[in-house]
């Protein structure tokens, strides 16, 4: 899988569709589909270091299939962006 260039923080940094990030578009963190939703630990792994921080992946990256054997644990806190 090639990396797509990162042009927004609204972009998934594993496919480069939109990542339907609450915070990128001014919303509140709260309000995010991933504060609600499992995030799959190989997603998390796949985004590249220097793209890490920068934008969030987006639900069809970012959700958990049958194969994924523990969902993400969101650790307390503000989001990452």
């Amino acid at each position: 899988m090639s990396t797509p260039p990162l042009s927004s923080p609204s972009r998934c940094p594993l496919c480069g569709g939109p990542n339907q990030c609450a915070m990128a578009a001014g919303r509140p963190p709260e309000s995010c589909w991933c504060m609600t939703q499992p995030i799959a630990p190989a997603a998390l792994a796949a985004v590249p270091e220097a793209q890490r921080g920068q934008a969030c992946v987006c639900p069809a990256c970012g959700t958990p299939s049958n194969n994924d054997q523990q969902p993400f644990a969101r650790p307390s806190g503000p989001a990452p962006i």
